[in-house]
C-alpha cells in the first residue's frame, strides 16, 4: 500500500535527505502506525542534524512533529533552539513561550526565553525568565552568563537614555555599541544607534543600520524614520517628507516622526521666506527670518550652515564686513567645504583690510575650486597683502588714492611745513626725533607720488626698493627745498603761519 515517506538519518552529515528515502511499500513492517510514533520518529531526525550543526535540516522535522501533535512542550523546545541557532531569536521566543504554555515547569524552555529576551534586547522578558528559573530550580548555574549581560545591558541603556537627553550623542552610540555586543540581532538597539549617528553627521552609517534593518522587516518605522531624518539633515527636504508621511500611516503616534516632521515644515517656510525678503532687498527683514530659522533645528548642520551664510550674504550688502565673517565662520565650522562661504569670509577680510587672513582663504578656497577666477582672487589678495605691509604714502599725506597731482602737492605743503623739524626747535628729544620721523616719511611719500613712474609702480605693488631711483635716493630736506623753491641755505619764517611767537629754520 502507498502511505508517507519516511527519512531515516544519515550517518555522514553531508549526505542529503533524499538519498534515505525509502518507499512505506519496502519497509511496511517498521512504520509506526501512530501519528505519535511518527511525531516522535521525526524529533530524533531532527536531533541527529541538530547534534551535526545542520540546523536548516533539522528544522523542517521538528515542524514536522508539532504538526503532527502540537500539545507536546518539547517539540516547541527543540525547534526554539534551532532557531537561536539559526538566530531567528523572535520564531525562538514564540516557540519557547508556547513550550512554557504547555509545560510551565520546562526550565529549558525558560532559559532559552532568557537567551532570546538578552539577544532580542528584551530585557523585562530576560529577567522574568531569569527569576522563573531561580524559582524552579534555585541551583540551576545555566543561566550565570546571561545574568551577566543582563545586568550589564540595563546599565548601559540607563547611562544611555541619560546621555541622549543631555544630547551626548556620542556617548549613546558607544553604550549601544556595548549592548549591541551581548544582543546582536535587536533592532530597536540598531536604530537607536542609528539615530544618534544621524544627529553627529554620520548619515552614511546610518543608512546603512537602517537598511539592513529595512532588509528583514519593510515596514519598520523606526528605521524609516532614521532614513528620513539622514535625507532632512543632508537638505534633501521633499523626499525627508515621503519618508516621515511613510512613517506616520505606519504608526500615526510616532512622537520624534511627528516632531521632526513639524521642525521640517517650519525650517522650510523659513528659509523660503527669507530667501523672497533677501532677493526683494528687504534685507534686515530677511536677516531676522534667517536668524529665526536657525533657531528651529541646531543639529540640522547643512541647513543651518546655508542659513549662517544667507546671514553673511545680508551683512556684506549692507557693508558689515566684521559680521559677514563672523557668519561665514560659523558657516564653515558647520561645514568646513562650504566654498562660498570661503570665498564670501575672503571677500569680506578685504573690505575689512585683513589681507592675511583674506589670503589664507583664497588659498584654502583655490585647494578645493582651481578655477582661473580663484586663481586671480588670490593673486589680488597677496598684492593687497603685499601692499598693506608698505607705509601708505596716500595716508601719510593724507590724501585719497585718486588724489591729483594738484591735491598731492597741497597735503605736501601743508604737513611738511607742520613737521619740519626746525619748527620743533625747542621739543623734547623724543618729540623730536617723531617729528623728524614724519617729515621723512612726508618727503618719501611727495617723492614717490609726484612721480609718475614711481607712483605707477608703487600703484602696482611693485617694490620700489628695486627701482633706479626709488626711496634711498629721496632726501626729505632736498625734496622740501625744490618744493618750495628756495635757494640752498634760503631761510623760511614760521610768523605767519599761526605759530605762536613765529620762528624761522634754514637749510644747511
Amino acid at each position: 500500500m502507498n502511505g508517507p515517506s519516511l527519512y531515516l538519518v544519515p550517518l555522514e552529515s553531508s549526505m542529503d535527505v533524499e538519498d534515505i528515502t525509502l518507499n512505506t511499500n519496502e519497509a511496511e513492517e517498521i512504520i509506526p502506525k501512530s501519528p505519535e510514533q511518527v511525531a516522535e520518529l521525526k524529533k530524533e531526525n531532527g536531533n541527529q542534524f541538530y547534534k551535526i550543526k545542520n540546523y536548516r535540516s533539522a528544522l523542517p522535522f521538528y515542524t514536522e512533529a508539532i504538526d503532527l501533535c502540537p500539545e507536546i512542550a518539547a517539540y516547541y523546545g527543540n525547534r526554539a533552539a534551532c532557531f537561536m541557532m539559526l538566530n531567528r531569536y523572535t520564531e525562538a521566543l514564540e516557540d519557547a513561550r508556547r513550550a512554557v504554555a504547555l509545560d510551565s515547569q520546562m526550565v529549558k524552555a525558560y532559559v532559552r526565553i532568557a537567551k532570546c529576551g538578552i539577544a532580542l534586547g528584551d530585557l523585562t522578558t530576560a529577567e522574568q525568565a531569569l527569576n522563573k528559573i531561580k524559582e524552579l530550580e534555585a541551583s540551576n548555574m545555566l543561566t550565570v552568563n546571561e545574568a551577566r549581560s543582563l545586568e550589564l545591558m540595563k546599565q548601559y541603556e540607563n547611562d544611555a537614555n541619560n546621555a541622549y537627553d543631555k544630547k551626548d550623542f556620542r556617548k549613546v552610540v558607544y553604550c549601544m555599541d556595548r549592548v549591541l555586543d551581548q544582543a546582536p540581532s535587536c533592532a530597536r538597539y540598531k536604530v537607536r544607534k542609528a539615530e544618534c549617528l544621524a544627529f553627529l553627521g554620520r548619515y552614511q552609517e546610518a543608512q546603512e543600520i537602517a537598511n539592513s534593518i529595512l532588509h528583514l522587516d519593510k515596514g519598520n518605522a523606526d528605521a524609516i524614520y532614521v532614513r528620513g531624518l539622514c535625507l532632512f539633515y543632508q537638505d534633501n527636504v521633499e523626499k525627508a517628507f515621503s519618508h516621515f508621511q511613510q512613517v506616520l500611516r505606519l504608526a500615526p503616534d510616532h512622537k520624534k516622526a511627528m516632531d521632526i516632521y513639524k521642525k521640517a515644515k517650519q525650517l522650510k517656510q523659513k528659509k523660503e521666506e527669507g530667501n523672497e525678503a533677501f532677493k526683494a532687498g528687504r534685507y534686515q527683514e530677511a536677516y531676522n527670518l534667517y536668524t529665526e530659522a536657525l533657531k528651529i533645528d541646531p543639529l540640522n548642520i547643512k541647513t543651518n550652515a546655508k542659513l549662517y551664510f544667507n546671514k553673511a550674504c545680508v551683512s556684506s550688502n549692507l557693508s558689515k564686513y566684521k559680521e559677514a565673517v563672523e557668519y561665514c565662520t560659523e558657516a564653515l565650522r558647520l561645514d568646513e567645504e562650504y566654498l562660498k562661504a570661503l570665498m564670501l569670509r575672503a571677500k569680506s577680510n578685504t573690505a575689512l583690510g585683513e589681507y592675511e587672513e583674506a589670503v589664507k582663504d583664497y588659498e584654502r578656497a583655490v585647494k578645493m575650486d582651481k578655477s582661473r577666477e580663484n586663481k586671480r582672487l588670490l593673486q589680488e589678495a597677496k598684492l593687497a597683502l603685499k601692499k598693506s605691509k608698505r607705509k601708505d604714502y596716500y595716508k601719510i599725506l593724507g590724501v585719497d588714492k585718486n588724489a591729483t597731482d594738484d591735491e598731492i602737492k597741497k597735503a605736501y605743503r601743508k604737513r611738511a611745513l607742520v613737521h619740519h623739524p626746525d619748527r620743533h626747535a625747542n621739543a623734547s628729544d623724543s618729540e623730536k626725533k617723531q617729528q623728524e620721523k614724519k617729515f621723512k616719511e612726508l618727503g618719501e611719500a611727495y617723492g614717490i607720488l609726484s612721480d609718475p613712474k614711481k607712483k605707477a609702480r608703487y600703484d602696482n605693488g611693485q617694490d620700489m626698493d628695486d627701482y633706479e631711483g626709488g626711496m634711498h635716493d629721496i632726501d626729505p630736506t632736498q625734496v622740501f627745498h625744490t618744493f618750495f623753491g628756495g635757494g640752498h641755505g634760503a631761510e623760511f619764517n614760521f610768523q605767519s603761519g599761526g605759530f605762536p611767537g613765529g620762528f624761522t629754520f634754514q637749510f644747511s
